[in-house]
């Protein structure tokens, strides 16, 4: 899904318009999250942005779909930033785990992080992570994609002591794929970096969409 905006076009100008009025550089660049795996990601690709979180209401709504969801999310996120920020480039982001088509969320505590961890064991499930980028002039662009993971079998000692490290508990269906996670995760189909929280092919795209390029040290205009 993507949207053109509804914002008057002389706020924002064609990307070359933006960058005349930042020097002739792109404009500034803002992650609508302060995720550490999103904020790892960004850093990778050698950016230079700043961090602004959303505050957005993160429920699932009635009927929802978990890919609906997530690109609705990453939309009002990106938005939400933006109206704070209407000179910068934006990104919003979010991701969940779906099993048997419910969405798991974040676990409230450890006790629900183990059971969310012994549902998975042994089985694939799917992790839908939605993004959006909104540039200046009102102009927001937003895809969603989808992986296909599978875990090891292992019991309850075993999600137990993983959780115990802490990592699960601010992560997703309760795992990251990038840390001690990594060692329950038997198969993965996707990309990678969108289980992490960010699919940054997608995301490429969606720059391009909207007039900018990546050359390996931030974006300018096509």
């Amino acid at each position: 899904m993507t949207s053109p905006g509804n914002a008057a076009a002389h706020e924002g100008g064609t990307p070359a318009d933006t960058a005349s009025r930042h020097g002739g550089g792109m404009p500034p660049l803002v992650l609508a999250s302060r995720s550490p795996r999103r904020v790892e990601l960004l850093r990778m690709l050698g950016l230079t942005f700043e961090t602004i979180p959303s505050n957005v209401d993160e429920s699932v709504r009635p009927g929802e779909t978990a890919k609906a969801h997530v690109e609705r999310l990453a939309r009002e996120k990106a938005s939400s930033v933006a109206r704070r920020r209407p000179d910068a480039l934006v990104i919003g982001s979010d991701t969940v785990v779906v099993l048997d088509e419910e969405v798991l969320g974040q676990p409230r505590d450890e006790e629900e992080a183990v059971d969310m961890l012994l549902r998975l064991a042994g089985r694939e499930h799917r992790v839908e992570t939605g993004v959006a980028v909104a540039a200046p002039g009102g102009d927001i662009r937003s895809a969603v994609e989808t992986v296909r993971v599978r875990f090891r079998a292992f019991d309850r000692r075993t999600a137990t002591e993983y959780v115990a490290t802490g990592e699960p508990l601010d992560k997703a269906g309760a795992y990251g794929i990038q840390g001690y996670g990594s060692t329950i995760v038997e198969s993965i189909e996707g990309d990678f970096f969108a289980v992490m929280g960010l699919p940054i092919v997608r995301m490429m795209e969606l720059f391009r969409s909207l007039g900018w390029r990546y050359d390996f040290r931030g974006f300018q205009p096509t």
